[in-house]
């Protein structure tokens, strides 16, 4: 989960900003000619960058890296292979086990009225088919209380099950805006929300106080069918499965509303699915972490981090292969340029991020002496386009050393990065909470939301192409750039936490995110 920043208050962090006293610039100790940000600057934005080579590997070639799935655990022998040739130490750090899967393919076709191949795929976990299965497609009724859908379960014995909100356009809001009328936008508006009102009276009070899709499959269903439209033109959501015994069939927003339509109207839709996977058992859960080992400070720590694992509807791209590789090559660029650090340097690639922050918190759990000693973590974890948000996280002091470390980092990188001083601890979002609950320096590396959201978080559209490698090669220098800076700053962030603001909505006092426990086990 990630935590939209729109309400955010933030501070512009501009050169002439960096200028707020006389004292904390004579603190400096970073010339901006160092030959150390000069030899990072063309490490990892000249020809010797590996962003788009590593970028293609890992995303074309080994794919989206579900938690269990052989795919991740092939992409963690890619990056112990690659620190293995980079001269880095790294291993796999095992914190439980998890359900393995491995996806197959899924063929998904309407038979009756007409014949068309549809757009879907099963979901995360979902059991598949032996062989083509072909049945008729039903729609999922109106029930005005729970005992309405008891009655009718009997019915859907030998037939695929449609449950979802059917979209009456799968045309984006932006598009209806520049085209249509005012007129005719509004009035799409407002006949979707009432669907959608409707939708949600008469479906989900009958359907969610049950286990509704295992129900389904006791009753003899052939399969359950879902949509997620993310409000983009051919965009969806793609989560785990529903079911155990039967598939889960993801269909695009477009093909889902067409079997919705031929069911409701008893115009007879009738498909053939083959769905193709594999259970595995119980496999290791772990991490993958490399180690540059400090000089003068071994115990303080600088930690690069991103989860490894993602949704295996598309390639995870952007969520969060960006991350991974922007991390990995950081650390070729710091090796190749700072080998020798003051502080020790360690990059996370956390699995399990996807189910709930599992592999960052158990490394947090089973390393107390990196949360004790660290002098700075950075995450990145939403999609491409360049760092342009930080946010000091409720931390006392944490903009100075910012402002210390900006100054060595050429402004063509910094200049249109803004910082949020003092900013609050966030109580969601990704890896970097695992650390500042306890509390410890986190810092999320954060890029622009919108496009992300709607079109490649998550998404059947995180693929390669998304990808923009100008901004990407700008976020891996940047990361390796902080990681010097902190490695060198002569002094420890200090880690004191702010007096939060009263809640809002509740009126209470704001309290420190805490910890959880590490899950080590599905």
């Amino acid at each position: 989960m990630k935590t939209p920043r729109a309400t955010i208050v933030r501070v512009l962090l501009l050169p002439a900003v960096l200028t707020l006293s006389a004292q904390r610039l004579q603190a400096q100790t970073f010339p901006t000619d160092d030959p150390v940000i000069q030899a990072m600057w063309v490490e990892g934005m000249g020809e010797g960058s590996r962003v788009h080579d590593l970028a293609q590997a890992l995303l074309d070639s080994i794919g989206p890296r579900l938690m269990g799935s052989p795919a991740y655990s092939r992409s963690a022998d890619w990056l112990l292979a690659n620190y293995m040739q980079w001269g880095i130490d790294a291993e796999r750090q095992e914190y439980g086990t998890w359900l393995g899967w491995d996806r197959g393919f899924t063929h998904i076709d309407l038979l009756e009225p007409r014949v068309r191949t549809l757009e879907g795929t099963m979901m995360a976990w979902s059991p598949g088919t032996d062989g083509p299965v072909e049945g008729e497609v039903i729609a999922l009724p109106a029930f005005a209380e729970a005992g309405e859908f008891e009655a009718w379960l009997p019915s859907v014995e030998g037939k695929f099950v449609a449950i979802s909100f059917a979209e009456p356009t799968c045309r984006e809001d932006q598009s209806w805006e520049d085209h249509a009328t005012p007129e005719a936008f509004q009035r799409m508006v407002e006949a979707r929300d009432q669907a959608r009102q409707e939708w949600a009276r008469s479906y989900v009070p009958a359907f969610m106080r049950n286990p509704g899709a295992r129900q389904l499959e006791e009753a003899g269903a052939l399969g359950v069918l879902t949509a997620n439209w993310s409000a983009g033109w051919g965009v969806d959501k793609i989560f785990a499965a529903l079911t155990e015994q039967v598939p889960s069939v993801h269909l695009s927003c477009e093909d889902y509303s067409l079997l919705h339509r031929l069911a409701s109207r008893g115009q007879g839709p009738r498909i053939r699915v083959d769905a193709r996977a594999e259970f595995m058992g119980d496999v290791p859960a772990f991490n993958v972490v490399a180690t540059i080992p400090g000089t003068e400070l071994p115990d303080e720590y600088v930690l690069l981090s991103a989860h490894l694992d993602s949704w295996d509807g598309a390639s995870g791209a952007t969520d969060n292969g960006t991350g991974t590789i922007m991390m990995h090559e950081a650390m070729r660029i710091l090796k190749a340029t700072y080998p020798n650090p003051r502080r020790t340097i360690m990059v996370g690639h956390w699995g399990g991020e996807e189910q709930g922050l599992i592999g960052s918190t158990a490394f947090a759990a089973d390393n107390p002496e990196v949360v004790d000693g660290l002098q700075a973590s950075f995450n990145q974890d939403n999609g491409t386009w360049r760092i342009d948000f930080i946010r000091m996280q409720g931390f006392l002091g944490a903009g100075a050393h910012f402002a210390r470390w900006f100054q060595v980092i050429p402004p063509e990188i910094t200049g249109h990065i803004e910082l949020d001083i003092p900013g609050i601890p966030e109580t969601g979002g990704s890896d970097h909470m695992s650390f500042i609950c306890k509390p410890a320096p986190g810092f999320r590396l954060q890029s622009n939301y919108p496009d992300y959201r709607q079109y490649t978080w998550h998404t059947n559209r995180d693929t390669f192409d998304k990808i923009v490698f100008d901004d990407l090669r700008n976020n891996a220098t940047l990361a390796a750039m902080l990681v010097y800076a902190a490695s060198e700053d002569p002094d420890r962030v200090v880690v004191t936490p702010r007096v939060l603001p009263v809640n809002p909505r509740t009126g209470q006092p704001g309290t420190w995110p805490r910890c959880r426990e590490p899950r080590r086990s599905r």
